[in-house]
């Protein structure tokens, strides 16, 4: 499915219909069956945590420039190109309440270097393998790309 600013507009309201406000933004980057992990700070939440480059939608901000916005922010890669959505799951925040991660297939210019900027590590999983220490939702969203 192309990811084009009517369906990120109506994913968007559909959750806001649902009663939730808080979105995240997510990029899948992928090259040669691997996929870019990060890894959360020990002192964060959800500490220790490996998950996809993703960050908070902020206010006047579509869901597709978040996710551009946080690839670069938070690994200095561009991205390119969205090339599909992949689905969404639900997750309790810090704050107890209930914020939904919307995730996209993206296509970066390159690859590397990869500078992180708010977590401890990173890595390039293979998809086939035994993802290291990911939640359900992020396991279910790798699963179809």
């Amino acid at each position: 499915m192309t990811v084009t600013s009517d369906l990120a507009l109506s994913l968007a309201k559909e959750a806001e219909a649902g009663g939730i406000t808080s979105f995240v933004a997510a990029a899948v980057v992928t090259d040669a069956g691997r996929v870019l992990l990060v890894r959360r700070n020990p002192d964060d939440y959800m500490g220790g945590l490996w998950e996809i480059p993703s960050g908070a939608v902020e206010p006047g901000e579509t869901l597709v420039d978040a996710a551009c916005r946080e690839t670069r922010e938070e690994t200095g890669l561009t991205v390119s190109s969205v090339d599909r959505y992949l689905g969404h799951f639900d997750y309790e925040n810090s704050r107890g309440t209930t914020t939904r991660q919307f995730n996209f297939a993206v296509t970066v210019a390159e690859t590397g270097p990869v500078v992180l900027t708010e977590h401890d590590a990173h890595q390039w999983a293979a998809l086939t393998g035994d993802l290291p220490g990911v939640t359900d939702g992020v396991r279910k969203v790798l699963a179809g790309v």
